[in-house]
């Protein structure tokens, strides 16, 4: 007889290896056959709903690894939800509109200038529609369930139509406006932006000291003085209307080389050394609000500068006299409207000096800096020119610089709803909690929303004017428009005259003739995502207002948490989300940002080519997302090794359920030794874990305890010494069965709890385990986490074993080491013991030899009475020595017993009657 034929082997078609790459496909193939997305939905129809609704990416470009961690985030959460008594629809959405896809188009050869605004429109909705479907696709492939069949994409119909209620509902509030004053103008997109669309980058600027003479000193100061301004802007100077002092500051008139200069006292020092002045003199003290009203002169032109009062003024740097230019600078123009200065902005829409800044007209604004600059000196104002690098707005999508320039825009008033702003705010659950502290000094601190564009590609601001110029916003027009829009799209703003767009017979007082125009701006994008609350939550029937979650990236603080935010509360008197959950950016092993310059750059496809999407979602669960992540080829190595781990320990566990029936062959908890009830301890434990976990968005607890239970518990202990029980034992044996048992219940209970994080490989894995009804893993519940008796008590005795396993295992190694034995099984262990010790060990029913994987086992006395050969641990002190007797043939255990049963002379009496009675 073959008695390896007798053994009972591990028998699975689970894979080994997962072959992740080839495999992932085929098993995705499956899920939209099934429809699993629908019939998720269909199970928890009725349930509680939670909706985590997507922030919309931008439909531009191959995925990175930031939308990776993003997308699986949101999985891990909505797939938890399924799974744990909500109904949870995943809506995913797009981005649409605005200056990049204009730019891509322009970058193809589209020749923007030879075709209509709707014949451009279109082909920008066609190349929209292509990137989406490509980025819907990488999407799918890193396994991410959703509704892709159904997405929301702002530049639909139904979308638009909803945002121009939006629009129209803030109006009704009186929160809309139209005004002249300096917005972030970036002379590269030739557009407004809002302060959402603004980066800072390090910039090279020449900073000037000018001086203004003094014609009318209001008998406060001599005609002649100069005041001193400083600016790192030149190219402003010819739009100086005034100088800006602190009423509260103390200012000093000093002498200098037979010159009188005015300047901030707190200043004196750095101006005098900064200018390199000697023998300065003060020659008299001025309170700042004395100085209201002085006239100087401009430097360059004849026309007066005033002085101001300003309590934007500081003592930071400069002089203390600000250099004042209502067309560029908010400050500036706040103070300008006070005292009836004019808006004045020399500067047009591609950042070029006009005629209303003679002698620079036709220069780019940047280069205009050097010949204004030698003017200034020409005609002796000029005190200083030296160059700072100073932080420095630049716009996000073109990394050019910005500048503030005075336009005629249409704003959303943040000033007439903040208090609501701030109060919503704190009612949402932020996480990290600091999200809601960055927030609201934001929203305090920011101005009002200059929400127009100067671009084609995007949603029509729905304002009619009326011949005398009066803007028409009514509930009328609004829903007309929102009702056109539904129908037609916005494409029909660009292809119909005012008077078409408007319901039929309407008429107003300020046309007499029945002639009206349209407004040729457009939104800003931010209002477009910022108005899916609406145009999404509201919009479909199977998610709700407010939403339970918006999760994204820690920049859409001040961009789509901010202008989402802004709209819902403009609306509806309440936030759009009921909490808020931000990460961080992903960056390269070596913490860098990714960039193709840097040759650093990591892209999901590649990874799900060469590893599969598995590994990028279990590296997602095991960085703490909410600061910075790294990624890296050494970083994913050593993720896909914990993959493995955790395959192999599910290949164990089925490989071991080959013949088991849960229904007939399942031992009740109470029944089952101490050991198989210790393992469900610590199972019962793992569930609370990750249940609390998922419950809190900490992915990487579940990733480490995971891990450790695989590894600990299963691996290095239970699965370990099991082998001489599910192997050797007979089929129906009572601690075979038991083992099963607890197998069983640790293989369904593990695919259940990482199915979020792994949702191929468990769904693969359910199709193993046998007696499982459901057709997925995705359509069972978590497992709940059960009152186990004796719980604290067994792991309290248990862990104090494993404690001293340990010890025995470090002697064993010793001992293999030095040659003494080779497997353990060849080993007898003695052990020396404390009392403690002695009688934890007597407490256990089970077999020694069996936990500790040796053939030989005793305790022999007190640790004082250890021989000197003994190894001395912490808990014990060792001997191991050769085992006595010959090697079972059939379970390799060593032992004086072999040949006691002559039918079957090379092995030991447990297996010599195991194949009698079963063979």
């Amino acid at each position: 007889m073959d008695y390896k034929d007798t053994l009972l082997m591990p028998k699975t078609e689970f894979p080994m290896r997962g072959n992740l790459p080839n495999k992932e496909p085929e098993i995705q193939a499956r899920w939209e056959e099934q429809d699993i997305y629908k019939k998720v939905q269909e199970r928890t129809k009725g349930k509680p709903l939670f909706i985590l609704h997507d922030g919309p990416p931008y439909a531009n470009g191959d995925l990175h690894m930031g939308h990776a961690l993003n997308k699986t985030l949101k999985d891990f959460i909505v797939r938890y939800k399924s799974m744990n008594g909500y109904c949870a629809p995943y809506v995913p959405g797009w981005d649409t509109h605005g200056l990049p896809i204009e730019q891509a188009l322009t970058n193809k050869g589209v020749k923007r200038k030879e075709m209509s605004i709707a014949e451009f429109r279109k082909l920008c909705e066609d190349y929209a529609y292509e990137q989406i479907d490509n980025q819907r696709t990488e999407f799918k492939r890193l396994g991410v369930r959703g509704d892709w069949d159904n997405p929301y994409i702002t530049l639909k119909p139904e979308y638009e139509a909803q945002q121009i209620l939006v629009f129209g509902e803030m109006a009704k509030k009186g929160y809309i406006y139209k005004g002249k004053k300096p917005v972030y103008w970036s002379p590269s997109s030739e557009s407004a932006l809002a302060e959402a669309e603004i980066e800072y980058h390090d910039k090279r600027s020449p900073s000037i000291y000018v001086a203004f003479e003094v014609e009318d000193g209001k008998n406060v100061i001599e005609q002649g003085t100069k005041v001193i301004i400083w600016t790192t802007t030149p190219w402003t100077i010819p739009a100086n209307l005034g100088i800006a002092v602190h009423p509260d500051l103390d200012y000093v008139v000093v002498s200098v080389n037979n010159d009188r200069y005015l300047i901030a006292h707190a200043l004196l020092e750095n101006v005098t050394t900064t200018l390199e002045w000697e023998n300065v003199e003060i020659v008299q003290t001025i309170k700042g609000s004395e100085l209201e009203g002085v006239v100087a002169k401009h430097p360059l032109y004849n026309r007066p500068s005033l002085v101001v009062l300003g309590d934007h003024v500081t003592v930071d740097s400069g002089t203390g006299c600000v250099h004042t230019a209502p067309g560029h600078g908010e400050d500036d123009f706040f103070v300008g409207q006070k005292y009836n200065l004019d808006v004045l902005c020399p500067v047009d829409d591609k950042g070029v000096m006009t005629e209303e800044a003679p002698g620079f007209e036709g220069m780019f604004y940047d280069k205009a800096n050097k010949p204004i600059t030698d003017k200034l000196n020409e005609v002796g104002a000029l005190l200083k020119l030296e160059f700072i690098t100073h932080s420095y707005p630049h716009d996000w999508r073109t990394k050019k610089p910005v500048i503030f320039r005075a336009t005629s825009q249409w704003f959303a008033s943040i000033k007439d709803f903040r208090e609501d702003l701030l109060e919503a705010i704190k009612e949402v659950k932020w996480v990290p909690n600091w999200g809601e502290t960055r927030l609201y000094n934001m929203v305090r601190d920011r101005g009002d929303w200059c929400i127009s564009r100067q671009r084609v590609w995007g949603v029509p601001i729905p304002v009619f004017y009326a011949e005398n110029g009066e803007a028409i916003i009514t509930d009328e027009t609004i829903h007309h428009v929102a009702n056109l829009f539904r129908e037609h799209g916005s494409n029909i703003w660009f292809e119909k005259e005012a008077e078409e767009l408007l319901p039929e017979g309407f008429t107003h007082p300020g046309s007499p003739n029945g002639s009206f125009t349209k407004e040729t701006d457009i939104m800003d994008v931010w209002f477009d995502s910022g108005s899916s609350h609406q145009g999404v939550l509201v919009e479909r029937d199977d998610l709700q207002r407010p939403a339970d979650l918006y999760l994204e990236g820690s920049d859409q603080y001040r961009g789509w948490f901010n202008s989402s935010l802004t709209t819902a509360v403009a609306v509806t008197g309440k936030a759009p989300y009921k909490g808020v959950l931000s990460h961080g950016f992903v960056l390269d092993g070596d913490g860098r940002k990714m960039s193709k310059s840097l040759g650093n750059v990591i892209l999901p496809g590649k990874i799900t080519k060469q590893l599969g999407a598995e590994i990028i979602r279990l590296w997602v669960a095991s960085v703490d997302y909410q600061a910075d992540v790294r990624v890296s080829e050494a970083i994913l190595k050593q993720v896909s090794e914990v993959y493995r781990k955790i395959r192999n320990t599910f290949r164990f566990l089925l490989g071991n359920l080959a013949d088991f029936n849960p229904e007939t062959d399942a031992i009740e908890y109470e029944k089952l030794r101490e050991v198989d009830q210790f393992i469900l301890v610590r199972l019962n434990n793992l569930v609370k874990t990750v249940k609390d976990s998922y419950e809190k968005y900490e992915f990487m607890n579940i990733y480490h305890a995971v891990n450790n239970f695989c590894t600990l518990d299963l691996s290095s202990f239970y699965m370990d010494f099991a082998k001489d029980v599910l192997y050797i034992e007979a089929k129906d044996n009572y601690e075979r069965r038991a083992m099963q048992t607890v197998m069983y219940e640790s293989v369904v209970t593990l695919a259940k709890l990482l199915a979020p994080i792994l949702p191929h490989t468990t769904d693969e894995v359910w199709a193993h385990i046998p007696a499982v009804q459901e057709g997925s893993v995705q359509l069972t519940d978590m497992p709940e986490v059960k009152d186990l008796s004796r719980a604290l008590e067994l792991e309290e005795k248990w862990s104090k074993f494993l404690k001293l396993r340990d010890d025995v295992l470090k002697a064993l190694e010793e001992a293999r080491n030095q040659k003494i034995i080779g497997k353990s099984l060849t080993a007898k262990v003695t052990l020396y013991v404390n009392d403690n010790t002695k009688a934890l060990l007597e407490s256990l029913s089970e077999s020694m030899k069996q936990l500790f994987i040796v053939s030989g086992f005793e305790v022999a006395g007190t640790v004082d009475e250890a021989p000197e050969n003994a190894l001395k641990l912490e808990h014990a002190a060792v001997v191991v020595e050769k085992a006595d007797g010959e090697t079972c043939e059939r379970c390799w255990v060593v032992t004086p017993e072999i040949g006691v049963d002559s039918e079957h002379p090379t092995l030991c009496k447990r297996c010599a009657q195991v194949v009698k009675e079963n063979y």
